[in-house]
């Protein structure tokens, strides 16, 4: 989002998925430092955040935030965290 100052809504050329995963992962690497995989999950503010990315970049960025976790820890953050807090049968 234009907010966090990254600027990146103003460029002429989108940004990449490599360079989002440099500029969110202080962020989010902390969250999961300090809450755990099994207490995190990966989200999205579309359709807001179009307007800085698109919705594959933030996705692939997301992949290479967490290449550094296990299959489980992969899948928590991105499926079964979510299942379990909104309470999704699947």
């Amino acid at each position: 989002m234009p907010w966090l100052g990254f600027d990146w809504h103003t460029r002429s050329a989108p940004i990449g998925s490599e360079e989002l995963a440099e500029g969110m992962g202080p962020f989010m690497t902390y969250c999961i430092e300090q809450f755990g995989p099994e207490r995190c999950m990966f989200e999205s503010n579309f359709p807001p955040d179009k307007v800085s990315f698109s919705y594959n970049v933030m996705y692939n960025a997301f992949k290479r935030l967490s290449k550094g976790y296990s299959a489980t820890e992969r899948a928590a953050m991105f499926h079964y965290t979510a299942a379990r807090v909104y309470r999704i049968g699947v």
